[in-house]
């Protein structure tokens, strides 16, 4: 009998400004899934770079390029290497449709995919869309509930209900003004950017406003930061040990390392992790409270977990799915808002990604963890295996 042809691999990319997401899928389950550091402000030889590493890690997808296709999301076509987004959709879609073997398809959100040729004509659509492919997967796996992604750089909150997403916000501008999205994250983000003034050692002082320290020397010395994605330099290019993380917090406050106890710089960290929880939390709040307001979800009375005032004996109606390399803060920040009393929190990548048994590169659970950060690249390969059938 005639053997039976593998499954077609469905690769998903998400082009981010610091970071690569990739992974592959078989069938709808994702065999692999890796993350690299790719600084695309440093110009488009930075995506190469990684666009080989990631072809050395998957020679598969070169070896047969009918059976290969690529679904890409993207985030990188706003850093400052291009000369506006527009411009940045145009040359990463053109750059991935000469590096890719095999088709390559752009995710543009409500207008589906479409052809690298065209990115230019649908740009605005495609132009950071990343979030509405993770809040699409998670909505059509549960249905009714709020996506939490803690990226190492932004955070995005989405809100979805009858397993569609609600937001009529299609673009950053928009989400910036709805509070869908944050300009935070646990790693990359300078800690100026997280307090005018902050508690240390009972005075409250004024923060300088400095890259002195980035959020993962806070949950570096937390504990909370996995290793693996501390991908990026540190504020001042030094070591990334205790001593140093130390050093780096201290000049938030016009001190050294060496004028206080290590037990007082991690409660200092914990204060700067108290911020960003309570921003985050504000945020969330207006998020769930505007939601309720849209006809489209019904209205407040039918979906009252939808108000950040909902009296907090409201049973639990929905799922709070948790991605990114910063989920670790999560369970903190839903427990600030009263909506959200008994709702469960579900990982993306345990519970909503379908991670393929290990191959014997990557063992089941790396692949659940890494799932959980490159979460809109499991997205889109799994969206587009869905439209494909």
């Amino acid at each position: 009998m005639p053997t039976q042809p593998p499954d077609p691999l469905i690769v998903g990319w998400d082009i981010g400004g610091a970071h690569l997401k990739a992974c592959v899928t078989r069938g709808g389950e994702v065999v692999d899934v890796a993350q690299w550091a790719c600084p695309l402000w440093q110009g488009l030889d930075q995506l190469d770079r990684v666009l080989q590493r990631a072809h050395a890690r998957w020679p598969m997808l070169q070896d047969a390029p009918g059976r290969v296709a690529h679904a890409v999301t993207m985030s990188g076509e706003m850093v400052d290497a291009f000369a506006h987004r527009e411009d940045g959709v145009q040359r990463i879609a053109t750059r991935l449709a000469q590096t890719l073997h095999g088709a390559v398809r752009l995710y543009a959100g409500d207008l589906g995919w479409i052809a690298p040729a065209d990115a230019t004509r649908h740009w605005e659509r495609i132009a950071s869309a990343n979030w509405l492919a993770t809040a699409q997967h998670a909505a059509a796996v549960f249905g009714d509930g709020v996506l939490i992604d803690v990226g190492s750089t932004t955070t995005d909150l989405i809100a979805f209900a009858g397993g569609r997403v609600l937001t009529a916000s299609r673009s950053d501008h928009d989400r910036l003004a709805s509070g869908e999205l944050i300009y935070q994250g646990v790693v990359r983000t300078p800690l100026c950017a997280l307090a005018r003034r902050i508690m240390f050692r009972g005075r409250s002082l004024n923060v300088m406003n400095e890259w002195f320290a980035t959020t993962a020397d806070v949950y570096r010395l937390t504990g909370e930061l996995d290793p693996t994605h501390d991908q990026q330099p540190s504020a001042d290019g030094q070591p990334k040990d205790r001593v140093a993380t130390q050093q780096r917090l201290a000049r938030m406050v016009g001190l050294d390392a060496r004028d206080a106890s290590d037990e007082a710089w991690q409660g200092f960290a914990q204060a700067w992790r108290d911020e960003q929880v309570n921003e985050i939390a504000g945020q969330l709040a207006r998020v769930v409270d505007a939601d309720a307001a849209l006809p489209a979800a019904t209205g407040a009375e039918a979906h009252p977990r939808f108000s950040s005032t909902a009296a907090a004996a409201t049973p639990p109606a929905g799922t709070i799915v948790t991605a990114g390399c910063g989920a670790f803060l999560v369970a903190a920040v839903a427990a600030r808002v009263a909506a959200l009393a008994g709702w469960p929190c579900r990982a993306y990548g345990s519970e909503v990604a379908r991670i393929a048994i290990t191959d014997g590169r990557t063992s089941s659970d790396d692949k659940v963890a890494w799932a959980q950060v490159c979460a809109p690249s499991i997205a889109v390969a799994s969206l587009l295996a869905r439209e494909r059938g």
